[in-house]
């Protein structure tokens, strides 16, 4: 059991953390105004969990205009993606385990 806690990643416990690697598994990219509505958080605490998992090379920015408007889009990186996978693997050994 002590082996499959540790391999839940400290990073995804938070909620909002979570559901923005969920979004980014499944989409290929998201810009913030997506990401803050389809997980219901306000600017500044989206913000700061992004640039947590920015921190840690979970995810990536590419910062552009569309227009003359900055647009800021977030992808997943093949170590989010490792991370997150082997995070879901332990939920699930945790729940056939009982």
């Amino acid at each position: 059991m002590k082996e499959i806690i540790n391999n839940l990643s400290k990073l995804l416990e938070n909620r909002l953390r979570l559901g923005i690697m969920s979004a980014l598994m499944v989409n290929e990219s998201l810009d913030f105004n997506k990401l803050k509505a389809l997980l219901d958080a306000t600017d500044g605490n989206l913000a700061t969990h992004l640039k947590t998992l920015e921190k840690h090379k979970l995810i990536k920015v590419n910062k552009k205009f569309v227009g003359r408007k900055p647009n800021t889009n977030y992808s997943i990186t093949n170590e989010g993606s490792k991370v997150f996978k082997q995070h879901l693997d332990a939920l699930e050994q945790l729940i056939k385990n009982k």
